[in-house]
């Protein structure tokens, strides 16, 4: 059985833990699948949004620990995990999160490291961490806080409560729930709408949002000059004008479009 599934369609990639026999919680396989899968969709640029879910009616139950501790230090096991959160948080395309079913531990917190969480009303949370006799990992410490505030934050984790679907939207830790018939025909839209935005203006608002939060403003604010700048750099930004003028949709590409001279004077847009 392949870990990890991948599929592509429309410029929507998704990636599928796919361990059902295991509510997919992650093994060492799995982890180093992830990481591929991420760094491959962050240089293709074919992928305008990434899906992140789970088979067999589970999201993910995090890390497998079935097989007890293994002969591999915990620096280098770390170390995958770490590189698979950061590649998540850093992807330059919108990412969501589809979740049934459990997502717990390092699974939730992979959760929380995409852009949008979609939920059904039968997912069920939990930063089970403490009853493992363990510490929140794959960004759970970090993300938990500047979400929910760092008094709830510890209830989460110092407890490990599991807590349902739309007590975690009330705290901002999901963006909808969705009852499970319709939830795949809610993602799809949703990742629809994604890849129809502009690619650059995409990537930049997702940095500055993930970046400017811990800035003061005055770095904040020269963080935005750079990123329009980029953005300027764009046919997305002529064709949004003309698209609102002729008031129809745009179509974006993130084509770099500088004006530039080559012979004879013409405009360089590549």
């Amino acid at each position: 059985m392949t870990a990890l599934l991948i599929s592509d369609e429309a410029g929507v990639r998704t990636l599928t833990l796919n361990r059902p026999h295991r509510r997919n919680a992650i093994d060492g396989e799995l982890w180093e699948a992830l990481r591929a899968a991420l760094e491959d969709a962050g240089r293709d640029r074919s992928v305008r949004a990434l899906v992140l879910t789970g088979a067999g009616g589970a999201f993910c139950s995090g890390a497998d620990i079935s097989n007890g501790l293994s002969g591999v230090h915990p620096v280098h096991r770390m170390r995958t995990l770490t590189d698979v959160t950061l590649l998540l948080h850093d992807l330059p395309v919108p990412t969501v999160a589809k979740v049934s079913g459990v997502a717990v531990g390092a699974g939730w917190s992979l959760a929380l490291g995409c852009d949008l969480v979609v939920a059904t009303p039968e997912a069920r949370f939990s930063q089970i961490f403490t009853r493992r006799g363990l510490s929140p990992d794959c960004g759970g410490s970090w993300l938990l806080p500047r979400l929910v505030g760092l008094q709830q934050a510890k209830r989460l984790a110092l407890l490990a409560e599991t807590i349902d679907a739309a007590e975690a939207r009330d705290l901002n830790l999901v963006t909808w729930v969705v009852d499970a018939e319709e939830v795949d025909t809610f993602v799809d839209d949703l990742a629809a709408r994604l890849v129809a935005g502009a690619p650059v203006a995409l990537a930049q608002t997702k940095a500055l949002l993930n970046e400017n939060s811990a800035r003061p403003l005055r770095d904040a604010l020269a963080a935005e000059a750079r990123a329009q700048a980029v953005n300027f750099a764009t046919a997305d930004v002529r064709e949004a004008y003309a698209a609102f003028a002729d008031k129809r949709e745009g179509h974006f590409t993130g084509r770099w479009a500088v004006p530039g001279t080559r012979a004879g004077g013409s405009e360089d847009e590549t």
